[in-house]
C-alpha cells in the first residue's frame, strides 16, 4: 500500500513538473507568425547564417500557408497588404547563408512585421520594437533586453526599446 502511495505521488509530481515546464503553444496565426519571426531574429543574434537560412525557410513556409480562421476579414486584409513583402524578404534570407545579406533583408522584414503586428492586434504576449542607431534599423523582440540582430556579438547590447506592443487579451 505504501508503494502504491509513493508511486501515485511520484506520478502526480511528474505530471505537475511537465505542465509547469511546458511552453504554451501559440493559439493564433499572429502569435505563430511572431514566433517564427523571433526564431529568425534570434538566429541573427547568434550570428549563424546557416541557422538563419533554416529559420527563414520555416518562416517562408509558414507565410506561404493560408492563415487560419483566427483572423477576421479586416485582419486578413491587413496581412495581405504586407504579405508579398514578408514573403520576399523571408525567401531571400532562406536562399543564402551570407549573414550580411540576410541582415539587409531582415531590416525590411522587421519593418513589415511591425506594421502587421501593430495593426492586427492579436499578440498574446508583449512585443518590443527595438532600434539600432548604428544600422538605423528596427527589429521586434520578445524581451525588453537588447540583443542586436544586426551586429550580434560585436555590438550585442547596442540599441533601445522604442515601443511596446502590449498583449491583447
Amino acid at each position: 500500500m505504501k508503494t502504491l502511495k509513493t508511486l501515485s505521488l511520484m506520478l502526480i509530481l511528474a505530471i505537475c513538473t511537465t505542465f509547469a515546464n511546458a511552453k504554451t503553444a501559440p493559439d493564433n496565426y499572429i502569435d505563430k507568425l511572431i514566433n517564427a519571426y523571433l526564431d529568425v531574429k534570434n538566429a541573427l543574434v547568434s550570428g549563424d547564417g546557416a541557422v538563419v537560412k533554416t529559420k527563414s525557410a520555416e518562416l517562408f513556409k509558414y507565410l506561404s500557408a493560408a492563415p487560419d480562421k483566427s483572423l477576421n476579414q479586416k485582419q486578413q486584409e491587413i496581412l495581405q497588404q504586407y504579405h508579398t513583402k514578408l514573403l520576399f524578404d523571408s525567401r531571400h534570407m532562406s536562399e543564402t547563408a551570407m549573414i550580411d545579406h540576410q541582415r539587409e533583408h531582415f531590416a525590411s522584414l522587421s519593418k513589415n512585421m511591425y506594421e502587421v503586428v501593430k495593426a492586427v492586434k492579436m499578440n498574446t504576449t508583449p512585443v518590443y520594437e527595438q532600434y539600432c542607431p548604428m544600422k538605423k534599423a528596427y527589429w521586434l523582440s520578445e524581451s525588453d533586453q537588447i540583443k542586436n540582430p544586426y551586429y550580434g556579438n560585436k555590438m550585442l547590447t547596442c540599441g533601445k526599446v522604442t515601443e511596446t506592443l502590449p498583449p491583447v487579451k
